[in-house]
């Protein structure tokens, strides 16, 4: 049964679906209502990616399922077990700086640019032609394979939660959605806000707006705040600090005026909200520049001195009291997705990912005494447990035997995760793929892209383990 040879001949299709789907701009927005009533929870691009994919995988055969628009699946073969991918469409905002025009899918020196192209659309795309090559080679799993389809994996996963009200959950199974040669655990992930009410400001320097990053699970890539002074002097005096912090310290940060204001914005580098210390978070940058100004507002100096003590550019939460660690994971990451300032109060939204052997609680008792002190309010937005599976258990073993045959790479070992996939999402899941070691990871970073040798590569590592773990005598049990 050669279905390795089908892969090769689907290449140009498999291709051309990857750059259908990623000229389709699918971040989540406000949900929609069209005039016949059907809801699109998620917004019209993301209604829009998950129709393409359904309907692509219909026309190569398979059985498709839409669950009211919150998710779906791709079905091949029968069996009383079923064996899970999990995946999902949307994606994170683009931002800015990009070589090639974001969801163009453009192809140059021999890969795809675009959002999704690694995050999670290219991994979801090989993973329906390995099921397809399967099915074309005559295999006939003695378990069902399903490819679960998710739609909010970057924002609150309520897709995924409404989906699972409403279906059952595999046996096991695996998400292509973080690193070769395979995941055996994930650091849990909380999301939480901290803020402070700020009485009216009057007279000196004032604090018209700050605003920063684009969504919680990515490192701020710009910041601006705009501040108001009766005093050319004072503007000048802000301008001269700026320069200098420009010159001293390396970071782009620029001031103009705006009408009888002056605005202060800062560049910062994006970067994948696990790993914080892969980027320059511009959130941080301007408030450590803030902190050196003196406002009119001694609360709103309080809150910038707080910031620069206790966060600042600590991304393992050390100095808030949390900075928790463990031979199995690794040191906690914090990271600041974003700031905003109303006038009324000052918000920051917090992305946490606390190693294995930590519990969400130990966290939040090891902020509080500081939030308290400075009379912090303390608002829990989200979390999600860790996931951890021994190194050599049969599920672990198998799939990273699978990928070393694929590229003879038996150096690279499995490992854990700050990022948060689909593996916490159901029970039994692993994430496994796409990133290879040693390739360059540009999720949630502009110009993303997808090599298309490591993308067929990819397609028949995922086809060899469908075939491996829809074996009859492949079991698993969670004991492991």
């Amino acid at each position: 049964m050669d279905y390795i040879k089908n892969i090769d001949l689907n290449k140009d299709l498999q291709i051309e679906t990857l750059q259908d789907l990623v000229s389709i701009k699918s971040v989540v927005s406000d949900p929609v209502t069209t005039r016949e009533g059907e809801l699109f929870p998620f917004g019209e691009g993301v209604q829009d990616a998950f129709a393409c994919f359904l309907k692509k995988a219909k026309e190569l055969g398979f059985e498709t399922q839409n669950i009211d628009n919150y998710g779906g699946h791709v079905d091949f073969g029968q069996g009383t077990e079923t064996v899970g991918i999990l995946g999902h469409l949307d994606v994170v905002p683009e931002g800015e700086g990009w070589s090639f025009a974001p969801y163009s899918a453009a192809v140059s020196d021999g890969y795809i640019y675009g959002r999704g192209t690694l995050d999670d659309k290219g991994p979801m795309v090989a993973a329906l032609y390995a099921m397809k090559a399967l099915k074309d080679a005559g295999y006939e799993p003695a378990k069902k394979v399903r490819l679960i389809v998710g739609l909010d994996e970057e924002t609150e996963w309520k897709g995924m939660e409404y989906y699972f009200a409403r279906q059952p959950m595999p046996d096991y199974g695996f998400t292509p959605d973080a690193d070769f040669p395979a995941l055996n655990g994930e650091k849990g992930m909380m999301v939480f806000e901290i803020a402070r009410k700020l009485p009216k400001q009057s007279g000196g320097l004032t604090l018209r707006s700050l605003n920063g990053g684009s969504a919680t699970n990515m490192v701020a890539e710009k910041a601006r705040a705009v501040v108001n002074s009766d005093s050319s002097e004072t503007y000048s005096q802000i301008k001269e600090l700026a320069a200098a912090f420009r010159t001293e310290r390396g970071f782009k940060i620029n001031t103009k005026g705006v009408g009888k204001s002056l605005e202060i914005t800062v560049e910062g580098k994006s970067a994948h909200g696990a790993y914080p210390q892969a980027g320059v978070n511009a959130i941080s940058v301007m408030m450590e520049f803030l902190g050196n100004l003196n406002f009119s507002s001694d609360e709103l100096n309080v809150f910038f001195d707080f910031y620069r003590r206790y966060i600042g550019f600590d991304v393992n939460g050390k100095n808030l009291g949390c900075g928790f660690e463990d031979a199995q994971s690794g040191k906690l990451t914090l990271n600041v997705g974003l700031v905003h300032y109303d006038k009324g109060s000052i918000t920051l939204n917090i992305n946490v990912r606390y190693p294995v052997t930590v519990t969400e609680e130990q966290v939040y008792e090891g902020i509080l005494p500081t939030l308290n002190e400075y009379d912090m309010g303390l608002i829990k937005v989200s979390g999600k447990p860790s996931v951890y599976m021994a190194p050599d258990s049969p599920m672990i073993k198998t799939l990273v035997g699978i990928y070393q045959k694929h590229t003879g790479d038996t150096e690279s070992k499995p490992i854990v995760i700050g990022g948060g996939t689909y593996a916490k999402a159901a029970k039994n899941i692993i994430a496994f793929g796409g990133i290879f070691p040693g390739d360059e990871d540009r999720m949630h970073q502009k110009d993303e892209r997808i090599s298309i040798d490591r993308f067929m590569t990819m397609t028949k590592i995922y086809a060899e383990a469908i075939y491996q773990l829809t074996q009859e005598d492949f079991t698993f049990t969670e004991e492991e």
